[in-house]
């Protein structure tokens, strides 16, 4: 299961950078308009590697520790991941909707979000097994 959540939690990054390079692309931050807060768009990926790289020292030890250091930037990234899928949902074919985040494909975000849920679940469960709780 801790390697499933490994490859879960790469094919999140891959589509995630997919949608970051699309966001810039199309001007990122430097649109008019945009429903994104800088500091998330920062963040989200920032933790979620963070949290990568703890979860690859987990698998390194075998430390319980790890694991739950991983499933806590996990819930930091899956917070933030959310507030980016709704500002990204409410503009979506809006009137007003002009930020370059209008461009990112729905199967794009679909994949990225889907397999970031698989990644946290099963984060979550391993580290629940490794404690005994």
């Amino acid at each position: 299961m801790e390697f499933a959540a490994l490859a879960a939690w790469i094919l999140a990054a891959v589509a995630g950078g997919y949608l970051l390079i699309i966001w810039m692309a199309h001007g990122g931050a430097s649109t008019k308009v945009t429903r994104f807060p800088i500091l998330v768009v920062v963040g989200h990926p920032l933790a979620a590697v963070a949290g990568l790289v703890i979860w690859i020292v987990y698998l390194a030890t075998d430390r319980a520790a790890y694991a739950w250091g991983a499933f806590g930037a996990l819930l930091v990234v899956i917070l933030q991941g959310f507030m980016l899928f709704t500002r990204w949902l409410v503009g979506r074919g809006g009137r007003h909707a002009r930020g370059a985040e209008q461009a990112f494909p729905a199967a794009a975000v679909a994949v990225h979000g889907g397999v970031a849920v698989t990644t946290f679940v099963l984060v979550f469960l391993t580290a629940m097994e490794l404690t005994g709780t």
